[in-house]
């Protein structure tokens, strides 16, 4: 079952560029750097009462991020939400018809488990699905 929005995303060229402005615009710090090997992209995290803003800043060139950047540029990337069983969402959105880039769960930034659905199928939005893999209570 999605729970609610987790986190938006958002692209960016760099980093050390952005974090000070999204600081400014947001009044709050940055509370977490983290890069994601797997996914070639360097995040940065804001909280912002009980969501997120997650920015995006690609670690190679052959990143989904770079890639992004050089059809779109920067600007909103993708919407996450959080559920309490990942696979079973999965599985009921392939059910229900939607493709889904990854067809099992994999690790993401900020200690989630994560998968994405294919925006051809979500009417060209990339949506995230996440799961806590530690209690953060």
């Amino acid at each position: 079952m999605l729970l609610r929005i987790e986190h938006l995303g958002i692209a960016v060229d760099s980093l050390a560029e952005s974090i000070p402005l999204y600081e400014a615009l947001l009044n709050t710090p940055c509370y977490k750097k983290e890069t994601v090997g797997s996914e070639g992209v360097m995040t940065a995290f804001f909280q912002v009462g009980p969501n997120k803003i997650e920015l995006l800043e690609a670690t190679n060139p052959d990143s989904p991020i770079a890639k992004f950047l050089v059809t779109k540029g920067k600007g909103f990337h993708h919407v996450a939400f959080e559920t309490d069983n990942i696979q079973a969402e999965i599985e009921r959105l392939i059910a229900s018809g939607f493709e889904l880039i990854h067809q099992s769960p994999k690790p993401g930034a900020d200690h989630k488990m994560i998968a994405f659905l294919h925006p051809k199928s979500s009417d060209k939005l990339l949506v995230e699905l996440c799961q806590d893999t530690q209690d953060n209570a």
